[in-house]
């Protein structure tokens, strides 16, 4: 599952071989911006902001979302691609290398100086060099009656966390995600997990909570009926959204977390 993590990397790989070059093929093929053709323009950089990736091309930047289904995938000129071409968004290419984004659940192109507009809602990001922990504490705490599993998955709170952290941070912390977050004893420690967790996966292909690649790489996130890592105690599961339509997953163990 795509979260903040798996963007930082996504875009650590493609600003190895895009950043400098000159782009050769500029294709975007969203009706909105099928007429951008940024061909002749050296790629800058390409840069993550939680669950957002930015290509900045000249006065342009790419902005993309992978939502669910979204990938990035990196070829060699000639080489075949892994999924077909109908699922292709855009197409950039230099003399070396073409990136492709895959069923992206989010492209646009806007003015560099505009990239505000787009990313600028976001909270501190867990693996930007700018990350702000008390600013990320005062945002997680702003409203105290809200379930603190929801507060986590809140962009606007903590840029790039996901289903996946979101019940296993509460797992870690022994919390139940249904529990406001001004019942949360030392949330600042909820804070600092989030960062190191999630910077501990960002080089990683397989993503681990529990510290190993082998066996449960999970502590409860799709574990449900499965024996607590912890206590052997069996797996809960449930919903919790804002509204019926942002109804997400929430895994839990009954007696770790209270």
């Amino acid at each position: 599952m795509p979260e903040g993590d798996t963007v930082y990397r996504t875009a650590k790989n493609l600003n190895a071989v895009l950043a400098g070059r000159v782009l050769t093929r500029c294709d975007i093929r969203v009706p909105a911006f099928a007429t951008v053709d940024l061909t002749g323009e050296r790629v800058d950089e390409v840069v993550s902001r939680g669950k957002h990736l930015l290509i900045r091309v000249g006065e342009h930047s790419i902005h993309s979302h992978l939502k669910m289904e979204g990938s990035w995938h990196v070829y060699r000129p000639g080489t075949r691609w892994r999924r077909p071409e109908w699922q292709a968004r855009v197409i950039l290419a230099n003399e070396e290398w073409t990136a492709i984004g895959f069923q992206l659940g989010l492209l646009e192109v806007v003015a560099k100086g505009d990239e505000q507009s787009v990313v600028g809602h976001l909270g501190p990001d867990p693996l930007a060099v700018d990350w702000d922990a008390d600013e990320a504490l005062a945002r997680l705490t702003a409203d105290p009656s809200r379930a603190v599993g929801l507060a986590l998955l809140d962009q606007r709170i903590i840029a790039g966390l996901g289903n996946v952290y979101r019940n296993e941070l509460c797992f870690l912390r022994g919390v139940l995600p249904t529990r406001p977050v001004g019942e949360v004893v030392n949330p600042e420690k909820l804070v600092t997990l989030a960062q190191r967790l999630i910077d501990s996966n960002k080089d990683r292909v397989d993503r681990t909570t529990t510290g190993t690649l082998r066996g449960a790489t999970d502590w409860v996130y799709r574990r449900e009926g499965q024996p607590c890592l912890r206590c052997g105690t069996a797996i809960s599961h449930g919903r919790l959204g804002d509204t019926e339509l942002e109804l997400r997953d929430i895994y839990w163990c009954p007696r770790c977390q209270t």
